[in-house]
């Protein structure tokens, strides 16, 4: 029986122009509308989506905050986001396009980042990662750093 302990962190696709900016320009804090749950220490495992697609690398979780302002994220952030200013807005914007009627939209999920790391190969994974994310196991995190050349 798999159990939620084994769970080490999440995986999200950002597309590649962005996570270069996490994996090599130093932005610290990444945002997306809530979708699974992460706690301090869990580890984010970047997937670049539509070309290079495939692991990237990975950072842990410092901190998680919600918020339902893209203002006050971009307030309390500003150049430590990985998306401009405007980047975040036309997010939002596009966002209430997406979200059912009669549903309440997501809160927005900030991450602060720490410990990050570009992995030395890309690895491939065995399934698809739908935008929402999902979570890394144990033994799948083990494979990907093997695979990594970690």
């Amino acid at each position: 029986m798999k159990t939620q302990e084994n769970i080490v962190g999440a995986t999200f696709p950002v597309p590649k122009p962005l996570l270069d900016r996490i994996l090599d320009k130093g932005k610290t804090v990444f945002v997306k509308p809530s979708t699974l749950r992460l706690k301090p220490g869990m580890k984010v495992i970047f997937y670049a989506s539509r070309e290079d697609q495939g692991w990237h690398g990975e950072a842990e979780v410092e901190s998680v905050e919600h918020f339902t302002n893209v203002e006050e994220i971009i307030k309390k952030y500003g150049r430590e986001l990985f998306l401009t200013p405007e980047e975040l807005r036309k997010y939002e914007r596009d966002r209430v396009r997406w979200h059912s009627r009669g549903r309440r939209p997501r809160p927005w999920m900030v991450v602060k980042l720490k410990n990050v790391r570009r992995y030395p190969k890309i690895v491939r994974p065995k399934r698809f990662i739908a935008v929402s994310g999902r979570y890394i196991r144990e033994d799948e995190y083990r494979e990907i750093l093997r695979k990594a050349g970690l």
